[in-house]
């Protein structure tokens, strides 16, 4: 796992991303800057508001899926943001916003600092 370098400021927001070994490297690629864009059929990027519910994901989903899952945590400019709506799924425990696919590359501009992994689990 890295370690702590995300200082998230008023100007900011954390935000979180469950992710799985594939989209992980190509983060680490990416020197800890940029999430890689969606695959064919995933319209929508999902960063999540709440670090426990990136936790349900990663463990509950990427774990049975590809055999590991990982916690990444990152800041983005709060004013760029808030062009988009938070939407809730299930209860106010599952916070995400739905960033379009097309906007990811604009949206990785937006992040400020490193990506970093703050939990991991494995089968």
């Amino acid at each position: 796992m890295k370690h702590e370098t995300t200082r998230p400021t008023a100007d900011t927001v954390t935000l979180y991303r469950p992710v799985g070994p594939i989209e992980l490297e190509c983060i680490r690629a990416s020197k800890w800057r940029a999430f890689p864009p969606r695959l064919p059929g995933q319209s929508i990027f999902y960063p999540v508001l709440q670090e426990a519910y990136a936790v349900k994901i990663a463990r509950d989903w990427n774990v049975p899926e590809s055999g590991a899952g990982f916690v990444t945590r990152f800041a983005v400019e709060a004013v760029w943001l808030r062009q988009f709506e938070v939407r809730y799924v299930g209860g106010p425990e599952h916070a995400e916003y739905w960033i379009p696919a097309g906007r990811l590359e604009e949206f990785n501009r937006h992040i400020v600092g490193e990506i970093e992994v703050v939990a991991e689990f494995r089968r």
